[in-house]
């Protein structure tokens, strides 16, 4: 397939294994590459290798083609692309937007309070201006062990997202500088990312929208590189019984798990297509079937059904999967 064709990536970390609701991004993801003629690259984001190393092998590319998502080209996994962040990190040190930044948190959050910045408990800690070095020279990114920061300036970023409509946030306003390199020698998740969906040619982003916010942060870092952000398609998150967020820290059910416990793949694409919407029940489906109902209005619409009610891993969607 061209590089110059519209393309998406599938990113999964392997800080833990798959779940169900990682499942259902990643098919709606895949459906909509393959509907409308999209490279689909498949990214292993596994610089935290601290938490790599303690979920061991999680088996995410066996699950993915357990679920019938295929991939173009090869894996690329960011732990082998370390040069390629700290050159975009001398790009971006060159323009005089980072700056080398040692403050602990504690004295991120003293500065803070002593401004009186107000701070809600599930709020980030605003990083102070008041802390950025002094007008001079710019940085030269020649140290990997100190925290660097992006400066940001209060503005707003619009996000015109095709499925959850158009938001409006102020990263400078609301967390401040940004850290871009970490004193542990790696680059920051929103820099990463970035770097790659940049050197990959990704046009398309879709994922959970617990990362709408993280678009208006990451299109200021595109275009501090040069770089135009792409459109972004956040898809509602899936919840647990309790009405919990799905996540590998919640030990929600596991991809490999069902694997092992002989449940048919197909069960998991009907679960995923009544939970978006596009089917009232679910009924076994071959990837194709599942594929062909993925559509834009299905996501609008499912997306505008979850401000009442999001879809939830309830006993009976857990039974369904295991009948036979």
């Amino acid at each position: 397939m061209p590089a110059d064709v519209p393309c998406s990536r599938i990113a999964p970390s392997p800080t833990g294994p798959l779940h169900l609701g990682n499942a259902c991004t990643f098919l709606v993801n895949w459906a909509l590459a393959r509907n409308l003629g999209w490279r689909l690259v498949l990214r292993i984001e596994d610089l935290d290798q601290d938490r790599a190393r303690a979920a061991g092998d999680t088996g995410t590319e066996e699950s993915l083609r357990w679920l019938g998502i295929d991939h173009d080209g090869e894996v690329v996994r960011q732990s082998e692309r370390l040069d390629s962040f700290a050159r975009a990190m001398e790009r971006l040190a060159a323009a005089g937007l980072i700056y080398e930044s040692p403050h602990s948190r504690a004295e991120v959050r003293e500065a803070a309070a002593a401004l009186g910045a107000p701070h809600a408990d599930d709020a980030p800690v605003r990083f102070p201006a008041s802390l950025r070095p002094p007008p001079g020279p710019a940085w030269s990114f020649t140290r990997r062990d100190v925290n660097h920061r992006l400066r940001i300036d209060p503005g707003t970023i619009t996000v015109h997202d095709r499925v959850a409509g158009e938001h409006a946030f102020d990263p400078g306003a609301r967390e401040g500088d940004c850290i871009v390199w970490t004193k542990s020698g790696f680059p920051s998740y929103q820099l990463a990312v970035t770097v790659d969906d940049i050197a990959q040619g990704v046009t398309d982003v879709v994922r959970g929208d617990d990362l709408l916010s993280s678009a208006a942060l990451q299109s200021i870092i595109h275009r501090a590189l040069g770089a135009e952000p792409p459109r972004w398609w956040h898809l509602p998150l899936i919840c647990e019984a309790d009405g919990a967020r799905m996540a590998k820290r919640h030990g929600a059910l596991a991809l490999s798990e069902l694997r092992a416990q002989g449940v048919d793949a197909g069960r998991v694409r009907g679960l995923a297509a009544q939970w978006i919407g596009a089917i009232a029940a679910p009924r076994p489906l071959a990837p194709d079937a599942f594929r062909a109902l993925v559509t834009e209005p299905i996501l609008r619409a499912w997306h505008v059904g979850t401000r009442s009610a999001s879809p939830c891993l309830d006993e009976r969607s857990l039974q369904w999967l295991h009948d036979s």
